[in-house]
């Protein structure tokens, strides 16, 4: 009967995430579109370990050199992106990893790559907040407007979602979950 198949979907969905590969659920997205809030949220809600990349990277001197025109620190996103694998492959459970570099790992170990997205006019008041110079500033709007981080999200044949970071973070989580239950991630 039906009811018995759905039974024995989600019990072998929750074998499978328990037991035999853990991947991570992945928040890409320009600087300033709500990355860090929507994955502590997430990480808090859904009792999971979150990791961010930008973090990451100086915990473990994955940075090549400062580049001043940018204003911001190059990562090497190979040894990175390999770093990361390691931390998924020994972690007890899923991770959710955040940064607008988190797209540069093997899709093989993403469970889904959700890639935030935000209003222009809203995103530029954000980064302006953080003090950011008027060109970096319009770096991270061009990226924004150019869908950087999506584009490379699915040069990287990752399995994605756009989630409108544009509102409150309560909104955001929100959206993100119910993502998370459409793709069948958690329950």
């Amino acid at each position: 009967n039906e009811y018995a198949l759905r039974r024995a979907e989600k019990q072998f969905e929750s074998f499978r995430r328990h037991y035999i590969m853990k991947k991570a659920i992945i928040i890409t997205g320009t600087p300033g579109t709500g990355k860090t809030k929507l994955a502590k949220e997430l990480s808090l809600l859904l009792k999971k370990r979150a990791i961010s990349t930008t973090e990451y990277a100086k915990k473990y001197s994955f940075f090549e050199k400062y580049d001043k025109r940018r204003e911001s620190y190059e990562v090497d996103t190979s040894k990175l992106a390999s770093s990361l694998v390691e931390e998924i492959k020994k972690s007890e459970d899923n991770l959710i990893i955040e940064g607008h570099l988190s797209h540069f790992l093997p899709s093989k170990y993403v469970e889904i790559c959700l890639v935030c997205k935000t209003d222009l006019e809203i995103l530029k008041k954000r980064l302006e907040k953080r003090k950011y110079s008027n060109e970096k500033v319009r770096e991270n709007l061009d990226s924004e407007i150019f869908d950087i981080c999506l584009n490379e999200a699915l040069e990287n044949n990752h399995k994605i979602e756009e989630i409108n970071t544009s509102g409150n973070v309560k909104d955001s989580v929100s959206s993100a979950i119910k993502v998370l239950k459409k793709h069948k991630i958690i329950d």
